[in-house]
């Protein structure tokens, strides 16, 4: 398939700049994917949705403060970091600006001093490799200094950083949040719950590739950014047993989604497993695992419509977000939401 089948127009004034209070109170559209069939409704709404026996599959990653200002040591001179991935204790693969500003050997001071940064090497792409100097706990520092790195089409500032972490976030390693997950809230998790519905939780680190535009016509030649993931046997078991008594594994977002798929087994079963996935969902492919899916509406010609696309249906998809533009819902990271069963 193309590229461009996967392009929608979206007024601007529908991309959320800002979450909705309470969470619960965001929008759900409901997609029937046998019947095509669109119901629209609240996000509260999902407890109609959901089953006794059935299991929700949610991400627990927490997002990093990960965005750094500072300045070089020697000049002065400002400097961003953008922490990335992990290379080892106190080493980070991150992405720079302004890139000259971030040579090998420069010296990069944050928060008055209480975090430092020595710049190792420029890896290929241009990303930087840099070891962290500090005291006390790293993480600690980070939540002191740090920023939170919202996507680049949200321009206005977020003035409660927890407003972009689930309820439910808990390992630190994010640089993006799992967006789906940011309309629930305790009270709403305990109903469900209540209704008979297990809760099962996956870790996958979201990276900035999710927001990496496909740049090749012709999507199979698009290489897939790879993120850390983890299923527990806790959550293995938990999800074998679902599928044993019949009911149904729904993925709270495209992240809970690709951990299932990477480690499904070809009977709907999964193992507990960890690692790195890059794994391209696209129409065409088979899902093992997958029984329903609740995301948000993703950018045009992403990666994430396209595996929205595969589940879902194409055709189903389009019209969908065709519906969404029309009755003006709210797009993208703090937008509303579809469920799809």
């Amino acid at each position: 398939m193309l590229r461009s089948e996967f392009y929608y127009d979206l007024p601007e004034e529908l991309i959320a700049q800002e979450p909705v209070e309470p969470r619960d109170a965001s929008r759900l559209l409901t997609l029937d994917k046998r019947t095509g069939r669109l119901t629209d409704g609240t996000f509260r709404d999902v407890r109609e949705l959901l089953r006794p026996g059935d299991c929700l599959v949610l991400n627990d990653s927490r997002v990093l403060p990960a965005r750094l200002l500072g300045h070089r040591a020697a000049t002065g001179a400002q400097v961003e970091l953008l922490l990335l991935t992990p290379h080892g204790t106190d080493t980070w693969e991150v992405l720079a600006g302004p890139g000259r500003r971030a040579k090998p050997g420069d010296e990069l001071v944050f928060g008055e001093g209480l975090l430092r940064a020595t710049v190792l090497e420029i890896l290929e792409g241009g990303n930087r490799l840099v070891r962290f100097a500090y005291e006390g706990n790293f993480y600690e520092t980070l939540e002191k200094i740090g920023q939170m790195p919202l996507p680049p089409y949200i321009k206005k500032r977020l003035e409660d950083g927890e407003r972009y972490q689930t309820v439910y976030a808990r390992e630190r390693g994010s640089a993006a949040a799992p967006t789906a997950g940011l309309h629930f809230t305790p009270a709403l998790l305990d109903e469900i719950r209540a209704m008979g519905v297990e809760i099962a939780f996956v870790t996958l680190h979201v990276g900035l590739g999710t927001f990496r535009p496909v740049k090749e016509e012709e999507i199979t030649a698009h290489r897939m950014h790879a993120e850390h993931y983890e299923l527990s046997v806790e959550t293995a078991d938990v999800i074998n047993r679902t599928r044993a008594r019949g009911g149904r594994v729904i993925a709270v977002g495209t992240t809970s989604c690709r951990t299932l798929e990477s480690v499904g087994l070809t009977d709907g079963l999964v193992q507990p497993a960890e690692g790195w996935t890059s794994i391209f969902i696209y129409p065409g492919y088979t899902f093992q695992v997958l029984d329903g899916l609740i995301t948000n509406f993703h950018l045009p010609e992403s990666t994430l419509i396209m595996l929205v696309s595969a589940f879902a249906g194409y055709e189903n998809t389009m019209e969908a977000y065709r519906h969404a533009v029309a009755e003006k819902y709210r797009f993208f990271s703090f937008g509303d939401a579809m469920a799809i069963l």
